[in-house]
């Protein structure tokens, strides 16, 4: 099945290398250098996937970042990153980034990193009917067909990343997962260093679905070893 992707890259060499693997996923590609054409052009028709450098002439990553986590349309977000400190990493995707790649990285990661998104977006597009098709713990509902959250009766908008990391833990109560884990089950892949990812997507997830993101009553933490979702019952 060919998937339409945006890369938004100023580094021609980069933008394509970025290419000939998309190309190798049977991907069409569209390649944008500048960051307030990459904005126009990621909102002017839906793209399967966006692959975004952070630091772009014009408007930078994060921006673009924000305005498209604004829109209804859900696009999926990789960010490209040059910068080596975990702010920027965490920044992207407290922004909505579904997942990073830090410059340099290796074509082999970057295909995978690829894939699982899109394994992910079928996942969200085919939902497995041997599956209960509504949770519901304490305040918190889930219709897995729907793919709608509500708390305390209000919608809560989740990207397709925070739906997922959500419906794990809920379909799994009081079993506790690291983060690595959590990265190899949710995201499809595990490699050292990664686990903050899994830390930014929890805190974004607890200040949507907690009363007290301090105090969370959902997901817990459980110290030294990882996370788990409290049901009902409190287990």
């Amino acid at each position: 099945m060919s998937r339409n992707v945006l890369v938004i890259e100023d580094d021609n060499d980069i933008a394509q290398l970025v290419r000939v693997q998309l190309a190798g996923l049977a991907c069409e590609t569209t390649v944008v250098n500048d960051g307030r054409a990459g904005l126009a052009e990621s909102l002017a028709r839906p793209y399967d996937l966006v692959v975004l450098d952070l630091m772009l002439p014009g408007i930078d990553g994060l921006e673009i970042c924000r305005r498209l986590r604004a829109e209804r349309r859900y696009t999926p977000i990789l960010m490209l990153t040059a910068r080596s400190t975990e702010l920027d990493r965490v920044l992207g995707l407290e922004m909505g980034a579904d997942d990073y790649l830090a410059k340099p990285f290796s074509v082999l990661e970057f295909a995978a990193r690829v894939k699982a998104i899109f394994r992910l977006v079928d996942t969200l597009a085919s939902p497995d009917s041997s599956q209960h098709t509504l949770i519901e713990s304490k305040n918190l509902k889930i219709d897995v067909e729907k793919r709608e959250v509500t708390v305390r009766g209000a919608s809560i908008e989740l990207t397709a990343k925070e739906f997922q990391l959500l419906l794990h833990f809920a379909r799994n109560p009081g079993r506790v997962y690291t983060r690595t884990q959590l990265l190899d089950q949710v995201w499809g892949y595990s490699h050292s260093g990664y686990e903050h990812t899994v830390n930014s997507h929890i805190n974004r997830l607890r200040a949507k679905i907690e009363i007290d993101p301090n105090s969370p009553e959902y997901i817990q933490t459980v110290w030294g070893v990882g996370y788990k979702f409290c049901n009902a019952s409190g287990s």
